[in-house]
């Protein structure tokens, strides 16, 4: 379950990492109460799922009250990457000396967590090559551990410090939230050498919701998903371009890390499990189409309930009726599957006879890294 920034940041605040003053507005009202509560200048950030809001136009300074209505009802109408925003926080601006980058994601071929972090903050942090890499016990960060990356980064003073501090919080947060990653982009590092989380990315496992009970509230279902849910099929949105198509989620999960591997980003994945008929497969494509960041689909098929013919069918009159205008890139295999391949042999769509060349080719048309 992949949380709002306002929601982040609430767990931010239960581990005592310091977050700016703000207030959440769902509506113009909401919006002027916030501004006479923390006063002007502030910034006004769309609620997203998705990334690349900064660069989309998706947060703006508020400078006077005169600034105010036209600005939030920009943002409250502005789509990033095919989503509205799910309420505008307003937010203090922090006077910053310095910016770094904070993550942890969960490494689960070494069943740890994975801390990276850099003296490069609001940045992309593919496209920086400074940065620490360091490996963290799901118990949580020690005191050397973080002291060492802090040394590396070049703190020093009161500023070490804090690094300490946050680093030793956020892993907290992470390993008793079961967070598959958690990371804050930019942090702020103030005049004094404190510290303050300026952003909040945090992903909770899913399979481990069932035991955070209080993690239930932040839980949000875009109409795409209720979509998909109406039909027999779950989805799962997010912020990539290329799509995942697959029966089973184990066989959908391993796949979207193989695009990872593979330098590609997951726009969405679908597990259409064993209940797939051609009708529910070109439902799906349709939902899948109106995802407008979705560059390219990606189906990893294995037919054992299902009849890969019937996926097949489904594909071939999506394209023919104009349902899907991005590429497929299918491996298939199972029963019927060699019928399958027959009928998509000359059509629009893609065969391989392994998911990595399949992946390979995707990520390829697509571009890495976008």
């Amino acid at each position: 379950m992949r949380l709002l920034e306002y929601q982040g940041k609430e767990l931010f605040d239960q581990y005592g990492i310091r977050i700016p003053r703000s207030h959440l507005a769902n509506s113009l009202s909401e919006a002027k109460e916030g501004a006479k509560k923390l006063g002007y200048p502030f910034v006004l950030k769309s609620q997203l799922t998705v990334g690349g809001r900064g660069k989309a136009g998706a947060i703006l300074k508020c400078r006077t009250e005169a600034e105010l209505e036209p600005k939030f009802s920009e943002l409250v109408h502005k789509e990033v990457k095919g989503e509205l925003p799910r309420g505008i926080l307003l937010e203090e601006m922090a006077d910053i000396k310095k910016e770094l980058y904070l993550s942890l994601f969960l490494n689960r071929s070494k069943r740890c967590y994975s801390l990276i972090a850099s003296a490069e903050g609001g940045v992309e942090i593919e496209s920086t090559g400074n940065k620490v890499v360091v490996d963290v016990p799901i118990e949580g960060i020690s005191p050397q551990v973080a002291e060492d990356t802090a040394g590396r980064l070049g703190l020093a003073g009161n500023a070490a410090v804090a690094f300490v501090d946050l680093a030793t919080k956020l892993s907290k947060m992470a390993g008793e939230k079961e967070a598959e990653l958690a990371e804050i982009n930019p942090v702020a590092i103030l005049g004094d050498g404190s510290m303050l989380a300026l952003d909040a990315k945090v992903i909770i496992d899913d399979n481990a919701m069932f035991r955070h009970p209080e993690l239930k509230k932040y839980e949000h279902v875009s109409e795409l998903e209720k979509q998909a849910e109406e039909n027999g099929f779950s989805l799962v949105e997010l912020d990539g371009n290329v799509a995942i198509i697959g029966n089973g989620a184990g066989l959908v999960m391993s796949t979207l890390d193989l695009v990872s591997d593979a330098g590609g980003k997951a726009g969405t994945f679908l597990d259409f499990g064993g209940r797939a008929t051609t009708e529910t497969i070109y439902e799906a494509l349709t939902v899948i189409s109106k995802i407008k960041r979705v560059q390219a689909i990606l189906v990893n098929l294995f037919g054992g309930i299902v009849r890969t013919d019937l996926v097949a069918q489904a594909i071939l009159d999506a394209y023919k009726n104009n349902i899907i205008a991005v590429p497929v890139f299918a491996r298939i295999s199972g029963a019927e599957s060699e019928k399958a391949r027959q009928m998509l042999n000359g059509s629009k769509a893609k065969l391989y006879p392994t998911v990595e060349e399949a992946i390979q080719a995707a990520v390829a048309a697509v571009g890495k890294g976008n």
